[in-house]
């Protein structure tokens, strides 16, 4: 495609071209320093967010969850353990998570936990739960070994019921090979 211009033919790129310099000249550019502004000033701000249950409040000069409640748990402790395909084992790396949690619940005493053994979906739905039940009685031993009553604590097997992790593949089914301990009552 070509236009004519005055007698002339230019191409549509170089319209474009001549467009840009023209554009660029006609602009007039700040010779020396630029002028000192003030910066604009900062948005306003909001209000902290609410704790959640379990946390400390910003009045109460605490910043992290309230000791012996079920967040104290999850983050200064942890609540899963994983394990290795097919197996029920304990393994070294869930030691001393599980080390972690008989000293908490030793030192909440009123506190009463669900483990829930889980699989990967790899295996027959009554397989799993079988697995998932083994998974869950080799943690409720580990921890009634380390002076947890095992009264306090019961088992559940959820099988391939409910994975943490749906996206598929090997690390997925990893992560949803696992035991759960679930605080059911007694936590602040």
């Amino acid at each position: 495609m070509r236009f004519s211009l005055g007698g002339g033919v230019i191409a549509p790129l170089g319209i474009v071209a001549a467009a840009a310099i023209l554009a660029s000249c006609s602009t007039p550019k700040p010779m020396g320093p630029a002028p000192t502004q003030a910066p604009p000033p900062p948005p306003p701000r909001e209000a902290p967010p609410m704790p959640a249950p379990g946390y400390g409040s910003v009045g109460e000069g605490r910043s992290g969850p309230i000791p012996g409640s079920m967040q104290d748990f999850v983050v200064n402790v942890g609540d899963r353990v994983y394990f290795e395909f097919d197996k029920y084992e304990i393994r070294d790396d869930a030691r001393p998570l599980l080390d972690a949690q008989a000293a908490w619940l030793r030192r909440y005493p009123m506190v009463r936990v669900r483990i829930e053994g889980n699989t990967d979906e790899l295996g027959t739905r009554e397989y799993n739960f079988a697995l998932g039940a083994r998974r869950a009685n080799s943690v409720l031993q580990y921890l009634s070994g380390h002076g947890v009553a095992p009264s306090r604590i019961d088992t559940v097997s959820y099988g391939k019921e409910r994975p943490i992790d749906t996206s598929g593949g090997d690390a997925a089914q990893a992560h949803n090979r696992n035991a759960h301990t679930a605080i059911t009552s007694g936590a602040r």
